[in-house]
């Protein structure tokens, strides 16, 4: 076995091939150009439109933040070497990159958990919606939500911080994913091992329980209503954010909880590529698609704009009608 102490990793990308590299370069530019687009869409409107300025698009703001910002912390690597050539990345980046990456996805799934509690407190409990769903209360919810993030992952990278002899310096991947730097050491760790599927376990059981399990009281809930409309009309209100779960969970277990008779690196890489990319490009794009209150604030935002370059374009109109 070659054994070697190391100060930066090689990452191979999607594929050694130069016309797919050229071809992923491409595809991932418009994504993550339609991704952040897409979400700071969906910020800029909560923000500017009082309309929104609900529990759940609070939720949905933060969201969008971290799609952005897991996108642009895995998909850089494929940019930037594509751009300079240069397919190196130091230990600490490495590290701090797959650091992010795991804080930001437990980051998601607890945020998922907190909308589905939103939205089962305005189904089940709407009288007492505007006390439990607080403007103070969302804010510690998400607080929690991302401190909580951060936290969890760290034993994970203090874990890794204690090795720097590794089995090769190439990483068959686009990012540094743990449970790959896992598979590169020396030696086995019972350490790392156990940080990484601690914090594995724990995504894989709380999030998910606490996330599905307001969904089964809405659904009660909604059996229970007299009239089809009502039905139809409540279930319309849950099944943006149901749509973004449900996305979500099947591609992290596609990309981490497939058999090991059937895993293989480029498979992963499809998985991987479709949960940082493709996932946070989809968001925006179903919640504007599927939800009303977005559809109209982006219409009277756009009403708003158009109004003022119309004026802006006929000054002396204006002072004549003046």
């Amino acid at each position: 076995m070659n054994v070697t102490t190391i100060d930066y990793f090689i990452i191979k990308g999607i594929s050694d091939i130069p016309a797919l590299q050229c071809l992923a370069f491409i595809l991932v530019l418009l994504i993550y150009l339609i991704t952040l687009t897409g979400n700071m869409t969906i910020i800029l409107l909560v923000c500017l439109d009082h309309h929104l300025h609900i529990p759940m698009y609070f939720f949905l703001t933060n969201l969008s933040i971290l799609d952005m910002c897991s996108s642009t912390i895995t998909l850089n690597n494929i940019l930037v070497n594509f751009i300079s050539g240069d397919n190196t990345i130091s230990v600490f980046a490495c590290l701090t990159q797959m650091y992010m990456f795991a804080s930001l996805t437990s980051n998601e799934l607890f945020l998922l958990t907190v909308m589905s509690y939103d939205r089962y407190v305005a189904i089940c409990n709407p009288l007492y919606y505007h006390v439990i769903m607080s403007h103070r209360n969302c804010t510690f919810l998400v607080i929690f939500c991302w401190l909580l993030g951060f936290i969890q992952v760290f034993p994970i990278l203090m874990s890794f911080t204690f090795f720097n002899c590794y089995r090769t310096r190439e990483i068959n991947h686009f990012f540094c994913d743990p449970v790959l730097l896992e598979n590169l050491l020396c030696n086995y760790s019972y350490f790392v091992w156990l940080s990484i599927h601690l914090g594995g376990v724990f995504d894989a059981t709380f999030p998910p329980f606490f996330t599905f399990l307001p969904y089964i009281f809405i659904i009660v809930t909604i059996l229970r209503m007299s009239s089809n409309t009502s039905r139809q009309k409540t279930f319309y209100t849950c099944s943006s954010h149901l749509t973004v779960v449900i996305f979500l969970y099947v591609t992290l277990i596609c990309q981490y909880l497939r058999p090991t008779s059937v895993t293989n690196m480029e498979t992963n890489k499809l998985f991987s590529l479709f949960n940082t990319a493709a996932v946070p490009m989809l968001n925006p794009l179903i919640y504007s698609l599927k939800n009303k209150d977005v559809k109209t604030a982006l219409k009277r935002k756009i009403n708003y704009l158009s109004g003022i370059l119309v004026v802006h374009s006929f000054p002396t109109t204006r002072n004549e009608q003046s």
